[in-house]
């Protein structure tokens, strides 16, 4: 519950911090030092949400995998890993004298190929370009170095492998990268919306996604179309190879013949036009949530909020249906049923109070929570949240905070992987259910009601059982007489909303404020850009609260404390620095959370602030959220930890996994890449039926062992070398 001041005088916030203000705490490894080259590619590309999960993704593993294959306790993800026919085979790393080296150097290139070839055709690309090759000048890595014949050309090899590798494979995981990952099948089934024109009177489906049509498109990420209609972004990203997702998750659903893969399906969206009655009023509701809840974008009504974790966040249960979304939302005052947290675990103290504008509070966290607070797209985002943590300086990085604190390099390596794979999961289910379900957006949903008339009163003209509900104060018909009526009274009958103004009142957004009022429904714009209205794929589930969860629920897991370091984490929005939209924050306003949970409700909130999505996409989101962290963590730790079973250095060193590419003629020959010269290498050779066959003693020759073979038929056979003790068997063919 919101506790709320009208008329008080703000405190002035002493202890915030930006995000990056521990940095100089930390000694930012290879991995980390990669990673923020990733984030500042996407901010410099596309603002496409699936495909920079993948891309966060493919470069955490590529980064994990570069540094496991020197590691004799860790195994290999997409190296010889067999994930999900996304398996690369890997014959071992060869000899190595400088382990953290040989790493280092791995990582550089496998994320600078990986880079170059993802980016190329960004519209940054020159900026991203710069920065790959000076921090590769920067660590002395000779770009020119092309060689993927790692178990003779070394360490730079090895990663321009890995990098090629995922490249080659990621043409055919369902993406259809290839084509720029356009939708094979996909088609809009209603015309597009100008936004800038009155109305939404063509639309044909008000249960389904609408495109908009506009002179200029400008999306999140700063990048420019003229004349342009939205493409939906991943309609069919249910087709793409998961991390750990798993068959039990999936739903197959047809339409028009052509399959659609769900993934932890949540059930339909509530809709209007139907028989429904109660999906209807759901439908009704939840939309016209959206249009009362941007009244709360203005600083003039100076209502006061305490936004400190001691009064916000500490959700304790979350509806499981759409029927009861509507008691968990405050329809008029706006927040959730959240109370705050009593006292700080870490100091045992209560949290300082920290009252804000609820105007300036909600128009921080559309914009913050938009794509992050540079555009990096919300899986990017927490991204730089989990760097923000790492670089705390009471954090230790203790994998699930326990055991013995892991160096910079394992930390980031370990915890990259974690979270990548969740939110590449999260990006898969959420946009299986978007691209499956095809729901509306706001704008086209309020303004289809409004262009119905109202459903409350039968007895007025403008009545239409699929019109928005009147709510005095919020939601009222225009009389005669009213300022909106129109100079003939030509808008008489109309619908009108008490809400934000919209961008068409902004000028200069460095010093207007568009402000709150009575605007004709017709009209109603979410709180964005006017040159980006809303993102360009269907709303249902919210891909925001299904990626926050996901990755608060990662966090948790691999920090071992659902609370932040400290006990709290904070950004600071500066007086009239942050928004873009508008002119803001009038004052300073320092976002707080508790938990990671807390930071991951706060941003499904914000988007319908924002306008862009109603409570049935939200909840949905969150539990689908809770659910892939939870397993994408779980699926992480069961592959880390499975170093127990793969106890064998002989499994990470030696060169070849199919011996039979090493036939030749008569002479069986093995590469071999060891630590050190070893003082005694044995082999056995059997035939299918598992009895030995002769083979003349092996020769060593540097680090390839040869050996004659007498007599061999063709056929399949087992292969046991034994280096000092350590045995490994392989099925070979001749």
């Amino acid at each position: 519950m919101i506790r709320h001041l009208t008329s008080i005088c703000k405190g002035i916030v002493t202890c915030a911090i930006m995000l990056i203000a521990f940095e100089s705490f930390a000694q930012h490894s290879v991995a980390r030092q990669w990673n923020e080259q990733v984030l500042e590619a996407i901010r410099n590309d596309f603002a496409r949400p699936t495909v920079h999960a993948r891309n966060l993704f493919h470069s955490s593993v590529a980064m994990y995998d570069a540094w496991a294959a020197y590691e004799k306790d860790y195994p290999t993800w997409f190296l010889n890993g067999a994930k999900n026919n996304f398996n690369i085979d890997f014959y071992g790393v060869g000899y190595f004298q400088d382990k953290k080296a040989a790493q280092e150097e791995a990582i550089s290139f496998a994320c600078y190929r990986l880079i170059a070839h993802r980016f190329k055709n960004s519209p940054g690309w020159d900026e991203v370009e710069d920065n790959i090759n000076s921090l590769m000048d920067s660590l002395g890595f000779d770009v020119n170095i092309a060689s993927t014949l790692y178990t003779q050309d070394g360490p730079a090899a090895l990663g321009n492998f890995i990098a090629q590798s995922i490249i080659e494979k990621g043409m055919e995981d369902g993406s259809n990268e290839g084509d720029s990952y356009k939708a094979l099948h996909y088609k809009p089934v209603n015309p597009s919306l100008s936004p800038r024109l009155r109305g939404n009177r063509r639309i044909d489906d008000p249960n389904r996604w609408q495109a908009f049509s506009m002179s200029v498109f400008i999306d999140q990420a700063g990048n420019v179309f003229r004349g342009a209609t939205t493409q939906f972004v991943g309609p069919e990203w249910g087709n793409v190879i998961p991390f750990a997702l798993e068959e039990k998750d999936r739903s197959i659903y047809y339409r028009d013949s052509i399959p659609y893969n769900v993934y932890h399906d949540p059930g339909p969206p509530p809709m209007t036009n139907t028989a429904d009655s109660i999906g209807k009023k759901s439908y009704q509701w939840g939309f016209g949530l959206v249009s009362k809840w941007a009244s709360h974008l203005d600083t003039a009504d100076q209502v006061y909020w305490d936004i400190s974790p001691g009064n916000l966040g500490n959700i304790e249960n979350y509806p499981t249906d759409q029927a009861s979304l509507q008691s968990f939302y405050d329809t008029y005052d706006g927040c959730d049923p959240g109370n705050g947290h009593a006292f700080n675990p870490k100091t045992g103290k209560p949290y300082k109070e920290n009252y804000v504008l609820r105007g300036d509070y909600t128009r921080v966290l559309a914009e913050f929570w938009a794509d992050g607070p540079d555009s990096e797209t919300p899986p990017g985002h927490w991204f730089t949240l989990l760097n923000y943590v790492s670089d705390h300086p009471s954090f230790e990085k203790k994998f699930k905070g326990e055991g013995e604190i892991l160096d910079d390099l394992s930390w980031d390596v370990i915890s990259y992987f974690c979270l990548g794979g969740a939110m590449h999961d999260a990006a898969i289910s959420a946009w299986s259910t978007k691209g499956w379900y095809d729901y509306i957006r706001p704008i086209s949903a309020i303004r289809y009601m409004a262009s119905k008339g109202q459903s409350s009163d039968k007895n007025a003209s403008n009545y239409h059982p699929e019109g928005i509900p009147l709510d005095p104060g919020f939601v009222e018909t225009i009389q005669y007489g009213d300022e909106l009526a129109g100079r003939r009274n030509q808008h008489v009958g109309k619908i009108k909303l008490y809400t934000w103004k919209g961008p068409s009142e902004v000028d200069d957004p460095k010093t207007d404020m568009a402000g709150v009022g009575w605007i004709r429904a017709e009209n109603w714009m979410p709180y964005q850009r006017p040159t980006f209205v809303t993102p360009p794929f269907a709303g249902y589930v919210s891909g925001h609260s299904t990626y926050s969860r996901a990755a608060a629920e990662v966090l948790h897991k691999l920090t071992g404390d659902p609370y932040f370091p400290g006990g709290i984490g904070e950004f600071i929005a500066e007086k009239n620095e942050f928004l873009v939209f508008e002119e803001g924050p009038s004052e300073d306003v320092v976002l707080q959370w508790a938990t990671y949970k807390d930071a991951s409700d706060q941003t499904s909130l914000s988007r319908i602030w924002g306008g862009i999505h109603p409570p049935c996409d939200d909840l949905p989101g969150r539990l689908i959220g809770k659910k892939v962290g939870l397993n994408a963590f779980a699926a992480a730790e069961q592959f880390l930890q499975s170093k127990d079973q793969q106890s064998l250095g002989l499994n990470y060193y030696t060169s070849v996994s199919q011996f039979s590419k090493t036939t030749i003629l008569d002479t069986l020959e093995i590469k071999v890449g060891l630590p050190q010269i070893p003082k005694k290498i044995e082999w056995i050779l059997e035939d299918k039926n598992r009895n030995p066959v002769f083979l003349e003693s092996p020769q060593m020759m540097g680090y390839m062992i040869r050996s004659k073979i007498v007599g061999l038929p063709k056929g399949k056979y087992y292969l046991t070398l034994n280096v000092d003790g350590e045995k490994i068997t392989k099925i070979i063919r001749h």
